[in-house]
């Protein structure tokens, strides 16, 4: 018997099988899973660096709202084409919806942490780490909700 291998059977076979994927992963909230704590650990590593090299030169405030900005950069482009596989709006207005819910946590950050920090006397990446465990799953809903939500007006391409 002569196999005879047909292109659009090959591609047709890979296109399946990078589909799949993602459904074996779990979905969203998985990839969103991944993507939530690669973004707290990103955070938290520049943070931490930040104290390290400043040492007690710039105020952890300071270092924590760098380090927001900085991840906020460096992770939206993996919320957008990976977790949420956001189409059709510009990039500027989508980073500006996910900065925007950022800064909710951001201000969450900057209240919280002096309060655990100077009253409770907790160290700032303990007191970090606190404030870090209940982000996700707001989080989450507020970006699948409101940031990366399905264009209902949008024209079929």
């Amino acid at each position: 018997m002569v196999y005879v291998r047909n292109r659009n059977n090959h591609r047709k076979h890979t296109h399946d099988r990078r589909r799949g994927f993602i459904p074996a992963l779990g979905g969203q909230r998985i990839t969103y899973l991944v993507a939530s704590a690669t973004t707290a650990l990103l955070y938290c590593s520049l943070l931490g660096l930040g104290l390290l090299a400043a040492n007690d030169a710039v105020p952890y405030l300071l270092l924590a709202m760098a380090a927001h900005l900085t991840t906020v950069v460096i992770v939206y482009p993996w919320y957008r084409l990976v977790v949420f596989r956001a189409r059709g709006r510009s990039w500027l207005a989508g980073y500006l919806r996910f900065y925007a819910v950022g800064l909710g946590f951001l201000a969450t950050s900057l209240a919280g942490l002096p309060v655990l920090v100077e009253l409770f006397g907790l160290p700032v990446m303990a007191a970090q780490a606190l404030l870090l465990a209940v982000s996700p799953a707001v989080s989450y809903a507020i970006h699948r909700a409101w940031t990366f939500r399905e264009n209902t007006n949008a024209r079929p391409r």
